[in-house]
C-alpha cells in the first residue's frame, strides 16, 4: 500500500514535469560568441570588449548568465527597463543581435581572488 503510494507520487511528479522536458530549447540560447564578439565594438567604450566596465556607471558583463544578458537587453529594448544610454542602444537590436551579444558576454570567463 505504502509503496503504491509512493509510485503514485512519483507518477504525479513526472506528469508535472514533463511538459518541460519537452519544450524545446529557447531561441535565446542559440547566440554565436563569434558574431556577438564583432558586434560588441559597440559596447566596448562602456562595457569593454571584454565585458569588464570601462567607466564607473556601467556594470562588468564578463561571464553573466545569457539568459540574464538577454532578459536585460529585452528589457531596454521595450522600455520595461530605462536607462539614458542603454535604451538608446538596445533599441534597435534585433533578437539576433541580443543572442550573439549574450553569447559572447557569457562565454568569456571571468575569475576572482579573494585577497589572502
Amino acid at each position: 500500500m505504502i509503496r503504491s503510494l509512493a509510485l503514485t507520487r512519483l507518477a504525479a511528479l513526472l506528469l508535472l514535469l514533463l511538459p518541460a522536458a519537452l519544450v524545446p530549447l529557447s531561441p535565446a540560447l542559440a547566440g554565436d560568441p563569434a558574431a556577438g564578439r564583432a558586434k560588441a565594438a559597440a559596447c566596448k567604450t562602456c562595457h569593454g570588449l571584454d565585458g569588464v566596465a570601462r567607466i564607473p556607471i556601467a556594470p562588468h558583463i564578463a561571464g553573466e548568465s545569457e539568459v540574464y544578458l538577454e532578459t536585460q537587453l529585452k528589457a531596454f529594448r521595450s522600455g520595461k527597463r530605462t536607462h539614458e544610454i542603454m535604451s538608446v542602444i538596445a533599441k534597435d537590436l534585433s533578437d539576433a543581435d541580443i543572442s550573439d551579444l549574450a553569447a559572447w558576454y557569457a562565454s568569456i570567463a571571468f575569475t576572482v581572488q579573494m585577497p589572502e
